[in-house]
């Protein structure tokens, strides 16, 4: 089994390969040069683990919530490869990716990605019996209703730790925030949550993947 993986909700590209058990992954700052990098980059990337981009039997993706430039680009480009070679696409939210990096059976696991705007995209989960679930709805909260909201028992992750470590600290108390190294989606955490995706034939087409984007309507792109 081959799949592809891509997501750039955050500030960094990541892209990674999985081919027969084995995971390549690549992560790039693509700035605003996603546009002209993401094809190029994942021409290198399969080709570099000895495929061709026919070899693919599974697109996955990110579908955010996070940069909404980054996930249009990426939506974009794997709708046309899915919809050109006739494979299923996985979508996976990225706070999904982001919590699967936590391992943690005793702590609740709270993904948090900077939202721009003085806001916080986040949700809830928890592992039990060695699977993540997720335990609350997406959401897009104000710095006064998260820190109202997360419990003393969490595990902080993403982006948004970097600016909002501090007043997270001094408003929650005993959590527990991690470094840099879990900041940001990673090929290696997509791979559990893309394989029972697979297993559970829980698949989209080019015509049914959606990123998911929590800002009201009025400040999304509208068509006329």
């Amino acid at each position: 089994m081959k799949i592809l993986f891509i997501d750039a909700s955050t500030k960094s590209l990541c892209l990674g390969i999985y081919n027969n058990a084995k995971v390549y992954e690549y992560n790039l700052e693509t700035g605003r040069k996603l546009s002209s990098l993401i094809s190029v980059t994942i021409k290198r990337v399969v080709e570099a683990a000895g495929l061709q981009i026919s070899d693919i039997d599974y697109f996955a993706c990110g579908l955010g919530p996070g940069s909404f430039t980054g996930m249009r680009v990426v939506i974009a480009t794997i709708k046309a490869l899915s919809y050109a070679l006739k494979k299923p696409i996985i979508g996976i939210s990225t706070l999904d990716i982001l919590a699967s990096g936590v391992k943690d059976a005793n702590a609740l696991i709270v993904p948090i990605i900077d939202a721009k705007r003085n806001l916080i995209h986040c949700s809830v989960y928890k592992r039990k019996n060695h699977r993540l679930l997720r335990l609350s709805p997406y959401a897009l909260l104000s710095e006064e209703d998260f820190f109202r909201k997360v419990k003393s028992n969490s595990v902080l992750l993403g982006d948004a730790v970097a600016l909002y470590k501090d007043k997270i600290l001094q408003n929650i108390k005993g959590v527990k925030v991690l470094d840099n190294d879990y900041w940001y989606p990673k090929a290696h955490n997509m791979i559990e949550l893309v394989l029972d995706r697979i297993k559970r034939k829980k698949f989209m087409d080019a015509f049914s993947v959606k990123p998911i984007y929590l800002y009201p309507k009025e400040c999304q792109i509208c068509r006329a």
